[in-house]
């Protein structure tokens, strides 16, 4: 009885426990990161935040992982480290990237996980998993950043020494050796493969059919020195390898197999395999690219005729630079590195539209010479020329032709080679990538703030609000396409070069979304004394030591130096954030597509400024209103938590923003200040701001000349950027006469044209043309014609008139016979006989 009693004991001991270790086990899994990154949990936190504010989860740093480098080129190769986790030796990693792509990992010596990143065919941020038991399960979670090879670092590829020259080797008096380098530490082996890999795209160009894909073709060497040198006499490949005509080549370390796929690599730039082409190359190269052109001009004639959806260029350099929302520049031809513009020559600088067009995924590139004028194939070889395949490929990128990088090499630069570079046949070209003048063009229009806050609206307009809180800069949509377009700005109180807090404020921060795109943040650092920015994505810090650009979900954004940020969303707005001391210059471009859909502080974009001052219930207040009414005005657009963008990651920014009203209303800022002759700053405000009110009343506000300073530099910059954006009269292009020449490349307002004939040839129409204000061209089309013709028209129309005079005459005799011979006409005839007494003639 008593060992019955203890047997029960023992099973309720056991079920108590049990339920003890279930109850825990669910406590664990409830806060736990294992599937649940990105994620607020009931009692820790797993989102990308939890760090800085000190929320994290035990095991966030287990699954929620960071990685160096943060990005690799597309093509693959990288071995990149876990950085904030420890592995066990036994670990077997696999890393699956895109949920279906998984390379193999290891781990190293100091219990760190490598993965290999896989050859993709898009740029951007890429989610990866991390298996550690041979790809059981995948519960860690990571990104990686795929970019494209022609933009990723070129310390880390392979160089190809004279790329002019493998690239036109087999042409005349090019021949000899081709030379390799690379850097040794880059390849953990001591000795390497070197493999020629070759791109190319099958199937019905716009169909699903249509594939692009990389394919290993053979080896150049095997096992060769890990010596950071290879030089070899090239032979023309067999075929089929001969076939593809771009490429690249891959360095392995030498245990690797031919053509392994997805292990550590080092690529070499894409190129044009010249050197590698079939015999009949070599033997004649420039009736082998003859052929090559003639075959692709054929196909052109079948494809889609893409020029009609591409927008035009912007009609100036200054226009193409100004319009960062919707151009940036083309790396291949760049004025702040020299202009080394190798395939358009006479060219200071490019600019290619950020976007490809809708339908077939086209580019557009914009070339000037150095007095800012556009270049256009009608006039020079350098001109620019537009992309079937966008060179920066696009969204949804992986099939054609938005590949980026190589669907553009198939279809835009190996044909330029066949028809321009290996052969003289341009004409071919030029006819299917003629360069589009700035007929349609229409500038941005920009409004800006800077300093302690004042407002320069799309339409001109100007106003002073300096609220501390966070409002609606601009809010609206692309004539209902795109989605909203929503950008808020946040105010913080200034502090002085003393250390306290004056009555005013400026922008700290800018938040900024188009439609469901990634949310993007870009702030001036917590304490940070430095002009520099911080950038988020999705409210997680990304920094800009290995790329300059990213690739995002509906955005873009640019960073060359830490004080400068450029959004470029899908509808051509452009966001431009500059740190100006501890505070913002904020700028938004706009295109006209935008005409009367926006709302906000940056006031209606409608042409007028009329309606710029419109609070958000749509009262307007008058442009003559005191500095208060500004401020009410301002308050109004205050935003609310619930459609905040912005990150709050610090206790400062959760005390102060977002369990705080949006505008603080206990804040009264300075609203007028007077300028003193005999105040302390007089002398040195004076020489500084030159009159400029806002440079004055910032510097005397915040008794900073430095603030003054940061202020009076904004506004120069707005001012420079509407200058800049000021539209330009174009009339089109005009070609010269068949048998004719012309003089003059400039089609803007007030330029002219002139026209000439070859001997032997008359000149039709007007010899001179003017573009007129009205973008029409003065006078009648030109053409030249024969002399010879011209006689034989002469002749036949002077035949032709003769013959119409005879048959004139033929006719009116006739006419007058018939009238003389008529029964009235007789009987007239003898009745006045009989009168007169003589014959009277007939009327």
């Amino acid at each position: 009885m008593i060992k019955g009693k203890e047997q029960n004991f023992q099973l309720f001991c056991s079920l108590v426990i049990g339920l003890i270790s279930y109850s825990t086990l669910q406590a664990d899994a409830q806060n736990s990161c294992q599937n649940s990154c990105g994620q607020r949990l009931a009692d820790c936190s797993c989102h990308v935040t939890c760090k800085s504010l000190r929320t994290c989860c035990p095991d966030y740093s287990d699954f929620c992982l960071r990685v160096s480098p943060q990005s690799g080129t597309l093509m693959g190769g990288e071995d990149f480290v876990i950085v904030n986790a420890t592995f066990n030796a036994q670990d077997k990693i696999i890393c699956k990237f895109k949920s279906d792509i998984c390379t193999n990992g290891y781990v190293d010596a100091e219990h760190r996980a490598h993965c290999i990143s896989p050859l993709l065919y898009e740029n951007g941020r890429i989610q990866f998993e991390l298996s550690t038991d041979n790809g059981m399960t995948f519960n860690r979670r990571g990104t990686w950043v795929s970019v494209h090879h022609s933009k990723f670092s070129s310390l880390k590829k392979s160089t190809l020494v004279n790329a002019t020259k493998w690239q036109y080797y087999g042409t005349p008096n090019v021949s000899g050796d081709l030379t390799l380098v690379w850097n040794t530490s880059l390849i953990s082996a001591t000795s390497v493969n070197i493999e020629v890999w070759g791109y190319q795209e099958t199937g019905t160009p716009y169909s699903e059919s249509w594939e692009g894909k990389w394919t290993y073709l053979y080896s150049l060497e095997k096992a060769a020195p890990n010596s950071g040198t290879f030089k070899f006499t090239p032979q023309p490949a067999k075929k089929p390898y001969s076939e593809w005509e771009i490429g690249m080549l891959r360095l392995t370390a030498a245990i690797q197999s031919d053509g392994a796929a997805n292990v550590r690599a080092l690529w070499s730039p894409s190129h044009a395999l010249a050197w590698h082409l079939e015999e009949k190359f070599r033997e004649d190269s420039a009736a082998w690219a003859y052929q090559k052109c003639l075959a692709w001009h054929k196909t052109e004639e079948t494809l889609p005729n893409f020029l009609l959806e591409i927008a035009d260029c912007p009609c100036t350099l200054a226009q193409s630079r100004a319009d960062s929302g919707r151009f940036h520049t083309d790396y291949g031809c760049d004025i702040e590195k020299g202009s080394k513009c190798t395939y358009h020559p006479g060219a200071a600088h490019c600019v290619r539209a950020i976007q490809a067009s809708p339908k077939y995924g086209a580019g557009q590139q914009c070339c000037y010479d150095a007095q800012g004028r556009q270049i256009l194939t009608g006039d020079s070889i350098g001109g620019s020329t537009p992309d079937r395949g966008h060179d920066w490929g696009s969204p949804p990128y992986e099939k054609p032709p938005r590949v980026p990088g190589f669907s553009h090499g198939l279809y835009d630069v190996i044909s330029f080679y066949y028809c321009c570079l290996w052969s003289d046949n341009c004409q071919y070209y030029f006819l299917h990538r003629p360069s589009s003048d700035c007929t349609t063009y229409r500038p941005p229009k920009a409004g800006t703030t800077f300093g302690d806050p004042h407002f320069f609206t799309f339409d001109g307009a100007n106003f002073t609000f300096n609220g501390r809180g966070e409002y609606t800069l601009v809010t609206g949509e692309r004539n209902g396409t795109n989605g909203v377009l929503e950008i808020q700005g946040r105010t913080e109180q200034v502090k002085t070069i003393n250390g306290t807090y004056a009555n005013s404020t400026g922008f700290t921060a800018v938040a900024m979304q188009e439609g469901d795109s990634d949310v993007i943040e870009v702030r001036v650092p917590t304490h940070s004394n430095k002009a520099s920015l911080e950038v988020l994505v999705n409210h997680g810090v990304v920094t800009f030591n290995e790329q300059s650009w990213m690739d995002l979900k509906g955005v873009f954004v640019y960073s060359a130096t830490p004080q400068n940020v450029t959004v470029m969303f899908p509808s051509g707005a452009g966001v431009e954030t500059r740190a100006r001391g501890a505070l913002l210059s904020i700028t938004v471009l706009l295109p006209d597509t935008f005409m009367n859909w926006t709302e906000g502080l940056f006031g209606v974009m409608s042409n007028s400024s009329d309606d710029d001052f419109t609070f958000r219930n749509g009262s307007v207040l008058a442009a003559d209103a005191s500095p208060e009414m500004f401020y009410e005005l301002g308050t109004s657009w205050a935003i609310e938590n619930k459609s905040s963008l912005f990150t709050y990651d610090s206790q400062f920014l959760l005390d102060n923003y977002l369990h705080a009203p949006k505008h603080h209303p206990d804040f009264t800022p300075v609203f007028s200040v007077t300028v003193d002759p005999a105040g302390p700053l007089y002398a040195e405000m004076s020489a500084l701001c030159q009159g400029n009110r806002f440079c004055q009343f910032d510097t005397l506000v915040t008794e900073d000349l430095q603030v003054g300073n940061a202020t009076m530099v904004s506004y120069e910059s707005y001012m420079k950027l509407v200058e800049s954006l000021e539209p330009v009269i174009a009339c089109g292009f005009l070609d010269e006469p068949k048998n004719g020449a012309k003089k003059g490349d400039l089609y803007l307002v007030g330029a002219s044209v002139n026209f000439t004939c070859n001997q032997g040839h008359v000149l039709s129409g007007s010899a001179r043309r003017t573009c007129l204000p009205s973008g029409q061209w003065s006078g009648q089309p030109t053409f030249c014609i024969s002399e010879n013709i011209l006689g034989i028209v002469l002749g036949t129309l002077l035949a032709v008139f003769s013959l119409v005079v005879i048959g004139v005459i033929l006719f009116v005799n006739e006419k007058r016979l018939k009238l003389y011979t008529s029964p009235a006409h007789t009987t007239t005839h003898s009745t006045l006989e009989t009168e007169g007494g003589r014959a009277a003639m007939p009327v």
